[in-house]
């Protein structure tokens, strides 16, 4: 990650406002050992806010029901309850923001709660998503940068 992202987080004294994609946030809750499980320990330590709609809500909970985790109901809603409170809920309006087209209309929802919620971060590692950082007003990062920015404050 490039010293502007350094730069933005350093700068900033209130919380991150941080868009989170499914498979990041999966990979932290469901992985604890994983490369991505330090996210969990930053939000839940107010180093940044997730944002979260009602569209990447339902993507969440649809997929920690997959079979491939195999979480029972209980697994599942306690892996929710150590994000949602965590989280700020993001309204999208039926027109939301413009930004760029992206390839995958599954990652729309993520590109409207970043441009709704005002997003200091979007947090993926989707190339179709990452190949987008330059048309956003806010920084698209792989997990990792966004980590070593944390660490690097």
């Amino acid at each position: 990650m490039g010293a502007p992202v350094r730069r933005r987080i350093q700068h900033l004294n209130v919380a991150l406002r941080v868009v989170l994609d499914t498979n990041v946030v999966l990979s932290a809750l469901v992985f604890v050992n994983g490369r991505v499980a330090p996210l969990r320990s930053a939000w839940q330590s107010a180093l940044f806010v997730p944002l979260v709609s009602n569209a990447t809500m339902s993507e969440l909970m649809r997929s920690l029901a997959y079979p491939r985790f195999r979480l029972t109901t209980v697994e599942q809603r306690e892996l929710l309850a150590d994000y949602l409170p965590y989280c700020a809920a993001v309204r999208v309006p039926a027109r939301p923001p413009k930004f760029p087209s992206c390839r995958d209309p599954a990652d729309v929802r993520f590109l409207e709660l970043a441009a709704t919620g005002k997003a200091d971060f979007l947090v993926t590692g989707d190339r179709d998503l990452l190949s987008l950082e330059l048309e956003l007003p806010c920084p698209i990062v792989t997990p990792g940068a966004f980590l070593a920015s944390l660490a690097a404050t």
